[in-house]
Formats: C-alpha cells, structure tokens, sequence
C-alpha cells in the first residue's frame, strides 16, 4: 500500500527565531485531503562526551516548556546548511569547556515525527582535552561529570527524561559492549 501524502498548499503561520510553525493541507493515500500542522526546524546535534574515566559529561538547564531543570547531554541547533560534526564540536567546546580528539556518528533521532520534523545527529566524543567553557549570552547551565554506570542508572530510574539524552546513553552502552573505549 502506498502510504505517500502529497502536499497540495502550505503557509507558514509563525517563523520564529527556532522554528516555524507550517499548516499544510494534504492529499492522502485514499484521495481523500487533510490538514497537518508542522514544526518545521533546522535540527539539532547532541554529544555524550566520555572520558577516560569512564564518565560522561552531562548538562543540568532550566527547561521552559517543562518549568523545570533537565538533565542533558551537550547539544544545540544546527544552523540551516551546517556540518553536523560542526555543530557537535562547536556545542561540546560551548557548553562544556572540552575538545574532543575523535567524534564517533551515533545516527539520527526523530523526537517528535507526528508533528515535527526536526532531525538530532548523535555524536560520541572521546580522547577529550580541557578548554575553555564559552556559554551563549542566554544560556545557563552546570555542567556534571558523571560516571557512566551512573547515567545507565539515571536513564532507567526515570531521572533523565530528555529522548536524545536517553538514546544516546543507551547507544553508548552498546557501542562500549561491543567495542572497547
């Protein structure tokens, strides 16, 4: 079965500063027509930096649509055009104040596919080398070394509910398993 929409007429209802907000109206499959409201954004990149220690380098920062603080791994936006591996290894330096010698492609991550169409690139680093932390001018945050063993923990007992951060930790896990770092 063919399971394609095709779309017909978008307009863009909001573009913001992150995201824009898209209503599409849509041909289905079954010829009937309907509406889609999109997300549309330019992605992002998430890096879960290990050390030789076996710890990880994880960000504590407020979240607004949580009202809460969450507990991530280094990431940002990608600009639209920008080298993934770019934006790790700016974000890395940024948030957390390290380098890294090697940065390992985890895949990608569709956070939310019903509605939005922003795509994360995972990365691994490791071989880190201490610089100098450069925060954006809106950006707090503090930053956890923490060890890996603990992180695997954090992700099943539910204190880290962030889906990149999850994934990552959880890909990591499998990566060490079969192939020593």
């Amino acid at each position: 079965m063919n399971l394609e929409e095709k779309t017909l007429d978008n307009s863009v209802v909001y573009d913001g500063k992150i995201l824009k907000l898209v209503l599409k109206d849509v041909l289905l499959p079954n010829g009937k027509t309907a509406k889609r409201e999109v997300v549309a954004h330019s992605g992002g990149v998430g890096v879960i930096a290990l050390t030789k220690d076996d710890e990880i380098l994880l960000v504590k920062q407020f979240r607004s649509p949580y009202e809460k603080t969450v507990i991530e791994i280094p990431a940002g936006k990608k600009e639209p055009g920008e080298d993934p591996l770019e934006c790790g290894k700016r974000e890395l330096l940024e948030e957390t104040g390290f380098t890294a010698e090697e940065f390992i492609p985890l895949g990608e991550l569709y956070p939310s596919p019903g509605y939005c169409g922003e795509i994360i690139h995972l990365f691994l680093a490791i071989g880190l080398n201490k610089s100098n932390q450069n925060l954006d001018e809106d950006e707090f945050l503090t930053v956890l070394k923490t060890p890996f063993s603990k992180a695997l923990d954090m992700v099943m007992s539910g204190k880290i509910c962030d889906s990149k951060t999850m994934v990552a930790i959880l890909k990591t896990a499998l990566f060490k398993a079969n192939r020593k770092v």
